[in-house]
């Protein structure tokens, strides 16, 4: 059963299934998978993306299995996070490091362009030569 209520959450805030993947530390095909209803989301994995979406659990959860605590969750892990105000610090870091990844990148792109072009320049000025 897709998860509406979660996918229209997720758009909502601005979160590309990628983003909400990273954010939540897994593939983008696992979440994608999840999202849609193909595979099944547990409760750790629900109450990370109320986490990652800032909102409570009841407003994301949906499962037509209601027999399901979405409360209770068997995993411990005593490393994780679970303040939403730590949570959105590291998600928001997160963010601000890929984003300067990218304008690195963008910079790297320009710069090969612009060899690219003086690459150009010179082949036609070879074959106007020969």
């Amino acid at each position: 059963m897709e998860k509406v209520k979660l996918r229209n959450l997720r758009i909502k805030k601005g979160f590309t299934q990628l983003d909400l993947s990273i954010l939540a530390n897994m593939d983008q095909s696992t979440y994608g998978r999840k999202e849609n209803g193909d595979s099944k989301i547990y409760a750790s994995e629900w109450k990370k993306f109320a986490t990652v979406l800032d909102v409570p659990l009841k407003e994301i959860f949906e499962d037509e299995d209601t027999s399901v605590d979405i409360c209770n969750d068997n995993t411990s892990n005593s490393n994780a996070v679970t303040n939403n105000s730590e949570y959105s610090s590291v998600a928001n870091n997160l963010i601000i490091s890929l984003n300067n990844y990218i304008k690195l990148l963008e910079k790297e792109i320009k710069i090969k362009e612009i060899e690219i072009e003086s690459l150009k320049s010179q082949i036609q000025k070879s074959k106007k030569e020969l």
